[in-house]
């Protein structure tokens, strides 16, 4: 390592020393040199820098111990210019915000919090659909990491053993016809603990160490997530829809060919979901037609519960 980096002797000693400190695992064997035995779950963005395999998806990490929310820091990260591709992670959160005003927290060691920045070259009327490209990437994710059967509530709710694992908050700033930025913000419950689930959300919710018995990486989790969204993404810019992802996220439709409930503003009714289309709306048959729900509108829930 000394020749190799051009550094002494005691500059590698100190290196070590603070790996060390921040719970990495190595063996030193005289005259030999260094092992790494084993990795905490740490999250710096040095830990995430070193593991992407991308072109343009985490070009530049930004990481916090604590911050209020990563949707915000992500926002005020593009109004300041930065570079499409732009990841921001923290450990824990204390404002997370999903959908219809909800919000959560995020506690240290347990979960992902992180937000996107892209500068899509798209119609601001087709920024809705990168959701879905998200949703379908996260789920690609936490299989290839965790080995566990992974689904998808539409329209982009990972779900494992039919109980939900992620949040996704898509936001953008537009002016007529052309994107300014377009910010996705993904949490992950990955080593939650039962308790950290209020108890009226845990007949629907867990994360993926409750699920699969064991801790989870969740810098790997992140590093596969960004891997799997950039391929997803450039599938979707080649015809600015989901013609070209369509059969492989209906293959993951939790509830496809199920009954559900829409909650629809005008009045609620069931039919059976038969899919998405390549809009990214659901498709559900009822009384005899299929109606097309956006997801912007209207939440779709299973009879007997979350899926």
């Amino acid at each position: 390592m000394c020749d190799t980096f051009g550094v002494s002797r005691t500059a590698v000693w100190k290196a070590i020393k603070a790996l060390r400190e921040e719970g990495y695992e190595i063996e030193a064997v005289q005259n030999k040199g260094y092992r790494l035995v084993d990795a905490p779950d740490v999250m710096t963005a040095q830990e995430i820098a070193s593991r992407l395999n991308t072109s343009w998806a985490g070009c530049e990490v930004h990481y916090y111990d604590t911050t209020g929310s990563t949707n915000i820091e992500a926002k005020q990260f593009a109004e300041q210019g930065a570079p499409h591709g732009t990841l921001v992670i923290a450990d824990t959160q204390t404002g997370g915000r999903g959908r219809r005003g909800h919000t959560w927290q995020s506690p240290s060691g347990s979960s992902i919090a992180m937000s996107l920045v892209m500068r899509p070259q798209i119609p601001p009327e087709k920024a809705s659909m990168l959701t879905l490209v998200m949703g379908l990437a996260v789920a690609d994710a936490i299989r290839s990491v965790s080995g566990m059967e992974t689904q998808i509530k539409w329209p982009n709710d990972a779900v494992v053993n039919k109980k939900k694992v992620t949040g996704i908050l898509t936001e953008m700033s537009a002016e007529p016809g052309y994107i300014q930025y377009v910010v996705i913000g993904i949490g992950i419950n990955v080593n939650s603990a039962l308790e950290e689930f209020p108890e009226e959300i845990r007949d629907m919710a867990t994360s993926l160490k409750l699920e699969c018995g064991h801790q989870i990486s969740r810098a790997q989790v992140i590093t596969e997530t960004m891997r799997y969204f950039e391929q997803y993404e450039a599938v979707f810019e080649k015809t600015l829809d989901l013609s070209g992802l369509i059969t492989h996220y209906n293959e993951l439709l939790v509830n496809r060919d199920a009954q559900v409930r829409v909650l629809d503003p005008k009045g609620d009714y069931e039919g059976i979901s038969r899919g998405i289309d390549a809009e990214g709306n659901l498709l559900v048959e009822a009384c005899g037609e299929v109606r097309k729900v956006n997801a912007g509108e209207v939440s779709v829930r299973g009879l007997y519960g979350y899926t």
